[in-house]
């Protein structure tokens, strides 16, 4: 075999795995601690008692959330043939209309049996499908699953969705209902209405970055090559040589250190290596360092520097008290919650920088608004003040320090305070 052809065929290889949406995770399910195993032993006691749960499971995007209850889910119906169904339903689809997401229920439901389904059928009949299938259910001691991906988005508006199904478990006490709801925001059950608060109770699993030895077998064995692969055995050696010897090297644990600063995430580091094989020296064969590099320098241009770059002292003041909140482990904050944190800096540290509520927020706060550097969380807007309204930062951590450091003008307690330094 060629070298050409060789580096071609390590080269699918590579990509057929960094392209997986489960791989990846499936690396990391044995560990003792893994959310695999939690979620699988939560869902297999659920189902082995027959009594139903509510399962949230919170991270950031990107964090294996997905991922995760796919591989749970194939393993257990693997484990328990035809006894397990699935419906799966997407905030984003299917939050806005209450009979949108009946009728999707309804038509997954009848896909998996082979039934007729009613595109015209009224809220009320597809309400009453539902009813009728899990009373069938519970008679065939079958288990139904509803993952609910961007949970948040269905705790808005009326709720009349989880309303039903929490209704649901409760008048099906003797068989096993199960809600997965998936969430990159904190607090989203905080949201949920008194007549539905009442039904929940639920078990939460926080998704966060792999550890450093996690993170370091994943990447040895998503880029490590097969020694029983089709290529010659002496290449596959040499390859996997090459690589052990960047891994170890100085300055690519300076890129990985860096790069993972912004965002930890596994799909962050899978866009990372994707890009790094892109740079494959095609003639040899082989990934360098250099590979790397030009990866690394490629993906850290930051989308939002620019705007950054042109924010008044005020304006980055907001960024770094939001940024703060944020550490302090503040579910949800707003203009009046930031607004506290910037006073209480101002009068420890008593600066020029002291403006009042009119300024900031005319001057910083809608400002960062229209730069979309931050934005509200509460999509519907429920409450028409933006005082009270909840916003997110979408800056990280990184990008706002590179910030602050290029700013010649920018105070320097402002990276101070960004580093966490207490005025208490």
């Amino acid at each position: 075999m060629a070298g050409s052809e060789q580096a071609s065929v390590a080269l699918v290889q590579l990509r057929e795995r960094l392209c997986s949406r489960t791989f990846a995770h499936s690396l990391l399910q044995s560990s003792s601690d893994s959310n695999f195993r939690k979620l699988k032993f939560h869902i297999s006691s659920s189902i082995s008692s027959a009594c139903s749960k509510v399962l949230l499971l919170r991270g950031d995007k990107g964090s294996g959330k997905a991922a995760v209850v796919e591989l749970v889910l194939k393993d257990l119906q693997a484990d328990h043939p035809n006894a397990i169904s699935v419906v799966k339903l997407y905030g984003l689809l299917h939050s806005d209309d209450d009979n949108s997401a009946l009728e999707e229920i309804a038509r997954q439901l009848c896909s998996g049996h082979e039934f007729s389904f009613c595109k015209t059928a009224s809220l009320e009949e597809n309400k009453e499908f539902l009813m009728d299938m899990l009373k069938e259910y519970g008679l065939a001691r079958k288990t139904v699953v509803f993952v609910l991906d961007e949970f948040h988005l269905f705790t808005q508006g009326k709720q009349w969705l989880l309303y039903t199904l929490f209704d649901a478990m409760e008048t099906f006490t003797s068989q096993s209902i199960i809600i997965v709801g998936l969430s990159c925001l904190e607090g989203s059950e905080q949201q949920l209405e008194k007549r539905v608060r009442s039904r929940f109770s639920s078990c939460t699993l926080l998704f966060g970055p792999p550890s450093e030895e996690d993170g370091r077998r994943l990447l040895e064995q998503l880029l490590h090559l097969q020694k029983d692969s089709s290529l010659p055995s002496k290449y596959v050696v040499e390859f996997n040589s090459r690589l052990d010897k960047i891994f170890g090297d100085k300055k690519f644990k300076e890129i990985l250190s860096s790069f993972t600063c912004a965002d930890g995430s596994i799909n962050h580091l899978l866009r990372f290596l994707f890009v790094a094989s892109s740079y494959m020296d095609m003639e040899t064969g082989y990934l360098s360092l250099q590979s790397f590099e030009s990866a690394y320098s490629l993906m850290k241009r930051q989308p939002k520097f620019d705007s950054l770059h042109d924010l008044s002292i005020l304006e980055l003041y907001f960024l770094v008290c939001m940024h703060r909140l944020q550490c302090k482990e503040e579910t949800s904050y707003n203009f009046n919650s930031v607004m506290k944190e910037y006073k209480a800096i101002q009068d420890a540290y008593r600066t020029s920088d002291n403006y009042s509520h009119a300024v900031c927020l005319r001057q910083a706060f809608e400002h960062l608004l229209e730069s979309e550097l931050i934005s509200f969380t509460d999509a519907k807007g429920r409450n028409d003040s933006i005082r009270f309204r909840p916003v997110k930062l979408l800056v990280s951590s990184r990008e706002l320090h590179d910030s602050l450091k290029s700013n010649p003008s920018c105070p320097a307690i402002l990276q101070k305070l960004l580093d966490h330094e207490s005025y208490m």
